[in-house]
This record gives C-alpha cells, structure tokens and sequence, in this order.
C-alpha cells in the first residue's frame, strides 16, 4: 500500500446504480475508466471501483453481476497507456476480489473487514492489500447516521470500535496478509450516531495507536450534512461540510481519504498539510 508521508486520496468510483451519491453515473464501462483516468489526473492517488453499494438499506448484488460491474473498468483501466494508479475494488465477496485481482485490482477494500472466509487467505496469497473496516450491520438492515431511534453502540464507542479492528487485524496476519498491506477504517456512518462519528474523528488517536494507517471514509454521508447545515439534507449539497470534516480527520491522524469530490481534496488536504507536516517537521514551506 502507498505510505503516508502526505493525505492520500482514494477517488469512489462506484459502477451500480443505486449508491447513496452517485449511483448510475458509472455504468458503462468505457465512460467510468474515463472518469477514473480524470480522478487521476486532479490528484486520486487509488481508484476505488465498487459493484455493489454499501448505502443503507441496499439491496444484496450477486456474485457474477459485481464482477459484470467492475472487472470490464478494470480492463480498460490496466489497457490505458500509462496508467499505473493502484486500484481496489470495494467487495466483501472473495469471488469477486479474486475475479478483480486477477483483471488488475492491487487491493479489497472490505466493508465487513473479512467476513467472508475465503478474503483473508486471497489475500496474502495474491500479496494484496486490505482494508479492514468495522460496521456494526450489514448496509440492509442499516440505516442513516441521522435517524437512529436507538443508537446500535453504546458505551465507550471507540474502545468498541478498536477492539473490533484489533480482532480484524490480528485474524489477517494469522491468515498469512502482511501488516503492511493492511489499513483500518473507523466505518464513519456505519452503525454509528452523528455524535458518535464525530466521537469517533476527535479520538483517532487511539487507533492510531495499532501501527496501520487509517481511511476516513465520511464523503458526503448523511452525518456530514446533519452537522453542516443543521438538517436533513441531499448528498449534493454536502462537499464544504465534507471537505472541513476531511481536514479535521487529517489533523486527528488520518492518512487515506476515500472521497466523491477529488479535486477539491487534494487542494484542501495538501494545504492542511503544508501546515501540518511543517509542524512535524518543525518549520513552514517556503
């Protein structure tokens, strides 16, 4: 996986018709390696290619249709001259990351943080990365951060939430993956109220504290419109909210950033950290 010697943006990419922000954008093929090719080009450092969507309450995508979704963009993207930008593939499905890894993916990013059993012993045989995410339901029985009637967690939420990636972590590296292969994400909007996502970026700390990078995945979530503009809200009209949620999760300690909006990142993230890795380094860019 890449280091973190500076914010890395992981560019969403989803090639199904029904996710929360930007469903039926990609589907064909030719148009969606398009439009990954320009995520590159404003600054994505990985393309995320999904077929199947995480959004609550979605329906469950068969085996063979994910990899009808995303292996043809992977194609195209590994037959374009010239690009070598890593690619993950969002599944939980090891059939499927087997299928994209064999078209070119370089990483699973697994919402269920290895559920399936066949993911984890795919994985470090393929030398793949991971990305072990903590959720509390599967997307069809979830619903919106923003309209819980009983929060799902209770308690000390992000002592639950590292425990869980703890148990997620230590079961890859029995199953052969590489710690180095492996990042952990908080699953920001995955069972989690409003206050407890926003818990969740301020105590980042304490899962820095197992030694693997850490993916902010807030994008446009429900959460992000409740405390930016007070209300219920549409994913279109969430980016600035977004955007200052991303630098604060910069700021925290988080280091990969899975987003809809690339270019507006890699400039609001590159100026937080011209300040930021200055600090660390003890002075200011010239």
């Amino acid at each position: 996986m890449l280091t973190t010697d500076r914010p890395r943006i992981v560019a969403i990419l989803n090639v199904t018709p029904d996710s929360f922000a930007d469903g039926g954008v990609n589907l064909d093929p030719d148009l969606a390696a398009e439009n990954a090719a320009r995520a590159v080009g404003e600054g994505a450092d990985i393309i995320d290619i999904g077929g199947e969507s995480t959004r609550p309450g979605a329906a469950t995508v068969s085996t063979g249709e994910q990899i009808r979704r995303v292996v043809p963009v992977i194609e195209r993207l590994r037959r374009r001259a010239g690009f070598k930008t890593p690619i993950s593939v969002d599944t939980t499905n090891a059939e499927v990351a087997r299928a994209a890894i064999d078209a070119g993916a370089n990483a699973v990013n697994d919402v269920s943080g290895g559920e399936d059993p066949g993911m984890l012993p795919l994985v470090a045989r393929w030398g793949a990365g991971i990305v072990l995410m903590h959720r509390v339901n599967p997307p069809a029985s979830d619903r919106y951060s923003d309209r819980y009637d009983t929060p799902p967690l209770s308690g000390d939420v992000c002592g639950t939430v590292a425990w869980s990636l703890r148990e997620k972590m230590d079961a890859a590296l029995r199953a052969g993956v590489a710690a180095e292969s492996i990042l952990l994400d908080p699953g920001l909007g995955f069972g989690k109220t409003v206050r407890q996502n926003l818990l969740l970026i301020r105590q980042t700390h304490r899962l820095r504290e197992m030694g693997r990078p850490l993916m902010s995945a807030l994008s446009r979530k429900s959460f992000v419109g409740r405390v930016g503009l007070g209300r219920e809200s549409d994913p279109s009209e969430r980016l600035h909210a977004t955007l200052a949620l991303s630098v604060m999760h910069l700021r925290e300690g988080a280091g990969f950033f899975r987003v809809h909006d690339v270019g507006p990142h890699r400039q609001a993230l590159d100026a937080a950290w011209a300040l930021l890795g200055a600090e660390a380094q003890g002075g200011l860019p010239e």
